[in-house]
């Protein structure tokens, strides 16, 4: 059974990539969503989180105030940095468990779909990695549509991040999610290597 790591900037349609893959038998593990999880229930990581991003980033209930957060964190490149450093590595760790309790249960793959897959050091968990792309105009329309939000906020994610040769240049493979490139055409190279 393989391990993907599935990348690529916001908005290139990972989710769309991973969809089509799980047809195909992989289990998927979303990375946003552990990194929610985690944020939410690890209080060493709420705790770093507070004395970075300020008190007010954690909510009454003990929640994280995830519009909050983003919006310092995003802000530029070194809050972004700063964020990275105090989640990845449980984000990570907590990966690593569910990979541990998935291999076993006949799955054609597993699929780590993170956009910090690289930065993170998650690729290092994976038999092989891709890197989906797509324009930014493409991208950003998709980032308004998903998260409902503004153009410039959606803007202000996208410069948040690395270029997308960062990405490219590390993957193993990459898939091409825009006109004129068939999507079911571009994952078959993905399903070869299964």
């Amino acid at each position: 059974m393989k391990i993907i790591g599935l990348t690529g900037l916001t908005g290139a349609g990972k989710s769309t990539v991973a969809l089509k893959l799980m047809a195909y038998g992989c289990y998927h593990i979303d990375a946003d969503k552990v990194a929610r999880e985690v944020i939410n229930s690890d209080e060493n990581v709420k705790n770093k989180l507070k004395k970075q991003f300020g008190d007010d980033v954690i909510n009454g209930d003990k929640t994280v105030n995830r519009p909050l957060l983003a919006s310092r964190a995003f802000a530029d490149e070194e809050s972004t940095e700063a964020l990275n450093a105090i989640t990845h590595p449980a984000v990570t760790e907590k990966i690593r468990g569910i990979i541990d309790e998935k291999k076993e249960l006949g799955y054609s793959g597993i699929i780590i779909d993170a956009i910090a897959l690289f930065e993170s050091g998650e690729d290092k968990l994976c038999d092989f990695t891709v890197a989906v792309t797509a324009p930014e105009d493409i991208r950003l329309e998709r980032i308004m549509a998903r998260d409902k939000i503004s153009r410039e906020k959606a803007l202000e994610r996208i410069n948040a991040q690395k270029d997308e040769s960062f990405f490219t240049k590390q993957a193993d493979f990459i898939i091409w999610n825009y006109p004129p490139y068939n999507l079911d055409v571009e994952i078959r190279q993905i399903i070869a290597n299964l």
